[in-house]
C-alpha cells in the first residue's frame, strides 16, 4: 500500500496526473488534484514524473 499526497501549494490544476495515472487515483476538486483512490496506486510513479510542479509524492507504507 502507498501514500499518495499532493502539495496543494504547488499544484496548479494542470490535470497531468489525472490524465497520466493508469489507475485513476486522482480527480480534480476545487481546481486542484486530489488522490481520491490512493488504494488503487500501483507505484508506477507516472504522476510524480509527469507533474511539472513536483507537487506529488508517493511513498510506501
Amino acid at each position: 500500500m502507498y501514500i499518495v499526497t499532493v502539495d496543494k501549494s504547488k499544484c496548479d490544476g494542470c490535470e497531468e496526473c489525472v490524465n497520466l495515472c493508469p489507475s485513476e487515483v486522482f480527480q480534480m476538486q476545487d481546481g486542484k488534484s486530489e488522490p481520491v483512490k490512493p488504494d488503487e496506486c500501483v507505484f508506477c510513479l507516472t504522476c510524480v514524473e509527469g507533474c511539472p510542479n513536483s507537487a506529488i509524492t508517493v511513498t510506501e507504507m
